[in-house]
Protein backbone atom coordinates (compact mmCIF):
# COMPACT_ATOMS: atom_id res chain seq x y z
CA UNK A 1 0.00 0.00 0.00
CA UNK A 2 1.21 3.29 -1.02
CA UNK A 3 1.40 6.51 0.59
CA UNK A 4 -2.14 7.66 -1.24
CA UNK A 5 -3.90 4.50 -0.51
CA UNK A 6 -2.75 4.85 2.97
CA UNK A 7 -3.49 8.16 3.47
CA UNK A 8 -7.28 7.55 1.83
CA UNK A 9 -7.67 4.56 4.53
CA UNK A 10 -6.60 6.71 7.70
CA UNK A 11 -8.90 9.52 6.79
CA UNK A 12 -11.93 7.35 6.23
CA UNK A 13 -10.86 5.75 9.58
CA UNK A 14 -10.46 8.92 11.43
CA UNK A 15 -13.54 10.35 9.94
CA UNK A 16 -16.07 6.87 10.82
CA UNK A 17 -14.50 7.24 14.39
CA UNK A 18 -15.50 10.63 14.79
CA UNK A 19 -18.79 9.84 13.37
CA UNK A 20 -19.40 6.70 15.65
CA UNK A 21 -17.99 8.93 18.95
CA UNK A 22 -20.77 11.41 17.90
CA UNK A 23 -23.50 8.37 18.44
CA UNK A 24 -24.07 7.75 21.93
CA UNK A 25 -24.33 3.95 21.47
CA UNK A 26 -24.37 2.91 17.98
CA UNK A 27 -25.54 -0.42 17.04
CA UNK A 28 -23.32 -2.54 15.05
CA UNK A 29 -25.62 -2.06 11.84
CA UNK A 30 -25.26 1.44 12.55
CA UNK A 31 -21.42 1.72 12.73
CA UNK A 32 -21.44 -0.92 9.50
CA UNK A 33 -23.67 1.72 7.50
CA UNK A 34 -21.44 4.83 9.15
CA UNK A 35 -18.28 2.93 7.51
CA UNK A 36 -19.63 2.30 4.55
CA UNK A 37 -21.04 6.05 3.84
CA UNK A 38 -17.80 7.25 4.77
CA UNK A 39 -16.22 5.21 2.65
CA UNK A 40 -18.12 6.16 -0.11
CA UNK A 41 -17.89 9.91 0.21
CA UNK A 42 -14.25 9.16 0.33
CA UNK A 43 -13.96 7.40 -3.00
CA UNK A 44 -16.58 10.28 -4.33
CA UNK A 45 -13.62 12.88 -3.30
CA UNK A 46 -10.80 10.84 -5.10
CA UNK A 47 -12.67 10.51 -7.97
CA UNK A 48 -14.42 14.26 -7.86
CA UNK A 49 -10.58 15.76 -7.43
CA UNK A 50 -9.46 12.96 -10.60
CA UNK A 51 -7.70 11.24 -8.09
CA UNK A 52 -6.56 7.54 -8.78
CA UNK A 53 -9.45 5.16 -7.68
CA UNK A 54 -7.22 2.77 -5.08
CA UNK A 55 -8.02 -0.51 -7.38
CA UNK A 56 -6.14 1.13 -9.96
CA UNK A 57 -3.02 1.77 -8.07
CA UNK A 58 0.19 0.20 -9.17
CA UNK A 59 0.39 -3.17 -6.46
CA UNK A 60 4.03 -4.11 -5.30
CA UNK A 61 5.99 -6.74 -7.14
CA UNK A 62 6.42 -8.91 -3.76
CA UNK A 63 3.98 -9.52 -1.46
CA UNK A 64 4.43 -8.38 2.28
CA UNK A 65 4.93 -12.42 3.62
CA UNK A 66 7.86 -12.19 0.28
CA UNK A 67 9.57 -9.44 2.22
CA UNK A 68 9.28 -10.91 5.65
CA UNK A 69 10.63 -14.49 4.58
CA UNK A 70 13.74 -12.47 2.52
CA UNK A 71 14.39 -10.44 5.43
CA UNK A 72 14.19 -13.65 7.72
CA UNK A 73 16.70 -15.33 5.81
CA UNK A 74 19.01 -12.64 5.42
CA UNK A 75 19.24 -12.14 9.15
CA UNK A 76 19.67 -16.08 9.09
CA UNK A 77 22.75 -16.04 6.68
CA UNK A 78 24.62 -13.06 8.32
Amino acid sequence: MGSVELGANIFRITQTEALLEKQEVPSESAATDTHYKVGKEVRNTIERLGGTMPEELPTPKKSLKELEKEYKNELVNK
